[in-house]
């Protein structure tokens, strides 16, 4: 991959090609176009790159031309970096194909799902995903602090918060303030030290349920609390806007509404709640935390109709199929899922560990109250397939070399665990954690509803074999670590990836959201 920054993949193919220059002024070909070895059965000419052709292709062959191309992405089952959902039964793909030419939103459902006061009072509206959404409910609290002249309004959240919401704040002229996460704050807000940033004008503070990079809930309960003392004592009340991404998993966990300081929620439906990629949601509790002057009313689709998106018109597929799920699954049929991916992830989770080659920072595997607690709970037995038993947390392990794997192998370099694996087919991300904790990298795997046992085995002992690869003097993967020594120990440039060079994008909001 190294050499795509020094050589220029598109001439090196076209400098490979046969040469026909002596047909190709009459015929205009260049090195711009396509030729597929089996287009012709479809009658197909070459296909330019960079510009849309003059005349079409047959349908059928374009459908296989593009097909073949797609089939060298990697495959969605072993990609263990994304969150999103990638299987559906067959009968919801059948909805999908169906209805991917209409237009539709609903809410209903969710909100009686998060507790709100009256299903029929909330208000809400279907969105891309949670970046849309948690744009949305920020721009809401805006809205309201501007009213309550706390100005100018501040948004505060912690520095593990998705990317999505590290777009959020500042995009519509508010001011962001970021809290550091820490070990011992289990790597996510620590609501003690929120405390010292909210003030007066402090307009909202997100939580998350569920941090992207270990799994961890953040205490919304906790916050919620605090939060109220600190109306008691000064008169101001701040909200919370919250992004979920796993209510179903701690049905007794208090996190939404219920909570009356949360006013807003946001999800992506195409996370755990098991639809494809192209559905979010974000709901209100109520009218009276939505600001009327930011719902448009619409007056020429044939009746009246209300819109607050960034994106008017969106296909109805994505919200049929996480309708299908709702009255296909129900809630047990959610929980059944949830509880079997976290299964998997504390199997997972335990087998890293137990090797020895490995420290996993996500909690789900741990015994509620740790310690003493934990050990008087194996003492007298306990049933270890009840969640309830567990830490909360999303089906998410992330991982890191042990102390004493890092300090009897100094010269391996955890990044080539992801390297090594990706030539098995997984795709395991490795990266730094978020801000103050930055010089800790972490490998993560989602356990999706796909990812069975069987593959959780599979990736367990393709874990250990590229591990114990790399510290074999006769392996192949040690070459890995021979060539690493050869390098210099001084820092090498980051990888650029695209044709943006830097300085071309806008400037850090100091929330981490580096890729993946």
């Amino acid at each position: 991959m190294a050499l795509s920054k020094h050589v220029n993949p598109d001439r090196l193919l076209q400098d490979s090609h046969d040469k026909k220059n002596h047909y190709r002024k009459f015929t205009k070909t260049t090195g711009n176009t396509v030729n597929h070895s089996y287009g012709a059965r479809y009658g197909t000419s070459s296909i330019p790159k960079y510009h849309i052709a003059s005349k079409g292709i047959d349908a059928a062959a374009a459908y296989q031309l593009i097909h073949d191309e797609l089939s060298l992405d990697g495959s969605p089952v072993l990609n263990l970096a994304s969150f999103v959902h990638t299987w559906m039964p067959p009968e919801a793909d059948k909805l999908m194909v169906e209805n991917m030419s209409k237009n539709l939103i609903g809410i209903s459902i969710i909100a009686d799902m998060w507790h709100a006061p009256s299903a029929k009072q909330a208000i809400g509206t279907a969105t891309t995903g949670s970046s849309e959404a948690i744009q949305l409910g920020g721009l809401a609290m805006k809205r309201i602090g501007r009213k309550k002249e706390r100005l100018p309004g501040r948004v505060f959240m912690s520095l593990d918060q998705h990317r999505d919401g590290g777009k959020r704040p500042g995009s519509f002229g508010e001011i962001r303030q970021a809290c550091a996460i820490s070990v011992e704050s289990n790597y996510r807000l620590d609501p003690k030290k929120a405390m010292e940033f909210v003030d007066e004008n402090t307009i909202g503070i997100f939580v998350i349920l569920g941090s992207t990079y270990t799994g961890h809930y953040e205490p919304v309960k906790e916050m919620s609390d605090l939060l109220d003392e600190f109306e008691k004592k000064t008169g101001n009340s701040v909200p919370i806007h919250e992004a979920d991404h796993g209510n179903l998993l701690q049905p007794k966990l208090l996190w939404d509404f219920k909570l009356p300081r949360v006013v807003s929620i946001n999800t992506s439906g195409h996370k755990f709640g098991l639809s494809y990629v192209g559905v979010g949601w974000v709901i209100w509790r109520d009218k009276a935390h939505l600001p009327k002057d930011l719902i448009f009313e619409l007056h020429y689709l044939g009746s009246v109709e209300y819109s607050f998106s960034l994106n008017f018109s969106r296909p109805a597929a994505p919200i049929i199929a996480q309708y299908f799920n709702l009255i296909h699954l129900g809630f047990e049929g959610y929980r059944s899922v949830a509880l079997d991916d976290l299964k998997n992830a504390r199997v997972l989770s335990r087998s890293l560990e137990r090797c020895g080659y490995y420290t996993v920072l996500s909690d789900i595997h741990r015994k509620v109250g740790g310690g003493a607690v934990a050990s008087v709970k194996d003492a007298i037995g306990i049933d270890e397939g009840d969640v309830e038993n567990y830490e909360p947390g999303l089906p998410v392990v992330s991982f890191r070399f042990s102390d004493k794997f890092q300090q009897d192998h100094p010269e391996i370099k955890q990044k080539w665990i992801q390297t090594l694996l990706r030539a098995k087919g997984w795709i395991v991300p490795n990266y730094e954690l978020a801000p103050d904790l930055e010089q800790v990298e972490i490998l993560r795997v989602v356990v999706r509803e796909n990812m069975s046992e069987v593959l959780i085995d599979r990736l367990v002992c393709d874990i250990i074999e590229v591990t114990e690869g790399l510290t074999s003097q006769t392996s192949v993967e040690h070459g890995l670590t021979t060539l690493g020594n050869a390098h210099s120990s001084g820092k090498h440039a980051e990888v650029k990836e695209g044709k943006m060079d830097h300085g071309d994008g806008s400037a850090s909001s100091g929330t981490y959201a580096k890729t993946c």
